[in-house]
């Protein structure tokens, strides 16, 4: 489905070639949720946008955590023209590190290549000191360690960063929501409205959502009363409640409570609490189309004042804005549907 009738009047575009370097044991979903977008953003635009090449160290074939084997278009030694090149990652990525594929993600640096890295693979890129100044991602299985042993880094459990000439993102269905991001700054959101249309992709998520980190893995599996007071949390967002009725739940007092939300997630009670509050509130800005007030009123705020201002804080847009951002995306998207009019649509 292109989003033009013909190519011949269409000024001829710059095409970016991106390089996929493939660790053992990658992760599939993550590799393909970065390449599918670019692939769609060809077929839509009729132009070659973008382009890639699978690398591995060595030429040779690598296979994937699910146990396909990829075939490989070049070695790393062999001199390609990158714009962009991006380490995927997956299980045990701390094994599959080799001098080698460090001094090249080095040299690619000094060249000015954009460099990133996918689910495990920002790892490489941090061990190469790479990642130091930049605002970077990790997949969340792999961020409490990477936390220890990288502290200086400025490290987030955000689904994705864009810092300068550093992507990195985290891994599942989160790099389609990053190559998004990178399409939309490149061509505009008509482009990845479309796409996400044909992906069913409905929510693109940006870079100030947040992966979902399993308690568990958080706290550990010893402190049940924690998990409850958070299931606790997560079941009351319009009824807040307060914070000695939640110490009660689980036979605490409310400073027994207070340290163990210090200890295993580094904020009080009352701030994890509202930071819940507001990420319900935002999946409902975004999925539904309820009133701000009736969204404030159903996330436990006591008025639309209060709740704009916390939700301002926490994601750097009022709510009236990200609305107004979610409404012109779709008035986009319903005006490029109606243009294609009897334009064919070509599935590659």
């Amino acid at each position: 489905m292109p989003l033009a009738k013909s190519n011949s009047s269409k000024p001829p575009v710059k095409c970016s070639h991106v390089g996929f370097l493939l660790q053992p044991n990658f992760t599939m979903l993550a590799l393909s949720s970065a390449i599918e977008p670019m692939r769609m953003a060809n077929q839509l635009s009729g132009q070659t946008l973008y382009r890639w090449t699978i690398l591995s160290e060595d030429g040779r074939s690598v296979t994937a955590s699910d146990g396909l084997k990829i075939e490989i278009d070049s070695c790393i030694n062999n001199h390609v023209d990158f714009d962009t090149v991006l380490v995927c990652g997956g299980v045990d990525i701390k094994s599959t590190i080799t001098r080698k594929t460090l001094s090249w993600l080095t040299h690619l640096s000094r060249c000015n290549i954009v460099l990133g890295g996918i689910c495990t693979g920002s790892y490489l890129l941090a061990k190469a000191g790479l990642l130091d100044g930049y605002q970077c991602t990790i997949h969340w299985e792999l961020l409490a360690s990477w936390q220890e042993e990288f502290p200086f880094l400025k490290s987030s459990n955000q689904l994705f960063t864009y810092d300068r000439d550093r992507i990195t993102c985290s891994g599942g269905t989160a790099p389609m929501d990053m190559m998004l991001h990178v399409i939309a700054k490149e061509y505009g959101k008509e482009l990845t409205t479309a796409i996400s249309d044909m992906f069913t992709h409905e929510n693109i998520r940006d870079e100030n959502d947040q992966q979902r980190i399993p308690l568990q893995h958080i706290v550990g599996a010893t402190q049940s009363k924690l998990q409850d007071v958070v299931g606790l949390m997560e079941a009351n967002i319009e009824e807040v409640l307060c914070l000695d009725e939640l110490a009660n739940y689980v036979d605490l007092s409310r400073r027994q409570l207070e340290r163990l939300f210090q200890k295993y997630l580094d904020c009080s009670p009352h701030r994890y609490y509202l930071q819940l509050r507001l990420t319900r509130a935002r999946q409902l800005l975004k999925q539904t189309s309820m009133s701000i007030i009736e969204i404030a009123i159903a996330c436990g705020f006591v008025s639309t004042p209060h709740f704009s201002k916390c939700y301002r804080n926490s994601f750097n847009i009022p709510p009236r804005d990200e609305r107004n951002v979610i409404s012109a995306n779709m008035q986009s998207a319903a005006s490029n549907e109606s243009s294609l009019g009897s334009v064919t649509i070509n599935h590659h």
